[in-house]
């Protein structure tokens, strides 16, 4: 019978903040740091810390900045993209390496295109899972009415403590019910469901989580004068996203000097949840080419 490999949570410091890390694999092996979008934490990633530590992989899964039990600083300020690339920077640090593989889904695929456009020189390579490159999802926004209204959440998101409130009223009913609706059929067990709720409910978690959007919209970075990638880059995406169109993936490519990109026809936007075995293969084929 093969067991589970040992993750170990540890509490690590940087730019300023205590994150909460998921850590497995041998101490010695290429860092892979995987970083969760929203609602996510750690946990999102079980499917993949465990394949990717059986594979040699040194793997950090933080709970970035605002979730779960990692520091929520107080104020939108201080979830602008730049801090949150800054967090990267400073776990390759903490780790003692010059370079890591970053593998981003949602929010997370934000801040890893985020990280290899203000730190190209410490991004070994860049998965992507269904997140688009920042410049065209605002490019998007300016010209295609269609991915606009799959967006409306994020503009519901700048109302001030309303969206907390409805997202974690009745036992973050609101929230499980988002991951229900918008995965197939299965996807979160009620026993996942629980460690979510749980998450979200620590003592300012949801604000933090939300203050990511309404960053977003008010902390606007400069953008960087090259918005291209020079880091070999796969993108993984899952076609049936209800918050995402597939085109992105696409368009995000062209952004990229050298980028692939799969997509997972029977998968949602939590592809890696859905379709973990195919996601680890594309993952591990990718970081040993």
């Amino acid at each position: 019978m093969i067991h589970a490999v040992e993750i170990i949570h540890t509490s690590v410091q940087t730019n300023g903040v205590t994150l909460q890390v998921a850590q497995a694999g041998p101490e010695d092996g290429p860092l892979v740091l995987l970083l969760h979008g929203f609602p996510d934490f750690w946990y999102g990633w079980r499917h993949q810390i465990d394949f990717l530590a059986r594979a040699g992989y040194r793997v950090w899964a933080p709970d970035q900045r605002g979730y779960n039990r990692s520091d929520k600083p107080r104020g939108i300020a201080a979830y602008s993209v730049n801090t949150l690339a800054d967090d990267i920077a400073g776990l390759i640090d903490a780790a003692g390496r010059e370079k890591a593989v970053i593998v981003g889904h949602d929010w997370g695929g934000g801040v890893a295109w985020w990280t290899a456009l203000r730190y190209p020189q410490r991004v070994e390579k860049l998965v992507i899972l269904n997140s688009p490159h920042s410049t065209v999802l605002t490019n998007q926004f300016l010209r295609n009415p269609r991915q606009l209204r799959k967006s409306w959440y994020m503009f519901a998101f700048q109302l001030p403590r309303l969206p907390e409130w409805l997202t974690l009223r009745n036992d973050a009913e609101t929230g499980k019910n988002a991951l229900r609706q918008s995965s197939r059929p299965g996807t979160f067990s009620e026993a996942d469901l629980a460690r979510y709720a749980d998450a979200w409910q620590q003592p300012g978690a949801m604000t933090g989580m939300i203050n990511w959007y309404r960053a977003a919209f008010r902390r606007r970075p400069t953008p960087p004068a090259d918005d291209r990638v020079h880091v070999p880059t796969r993108i993984i995406w899952g076609a049936r996203d209800a918050f995402l169109n597939r085109e992105l993936a696409t368009l995000s490519a062209e952004y990229c000097d050298d980028a692939d990109v799969t997509f997972i026809e029977e998968a949602t936007h939590w592809v890696q949840h859905e379709e973990p075995e195919q996601v680890n293969s594309l993952i591990v084929d990718f970081l040993r080419a």
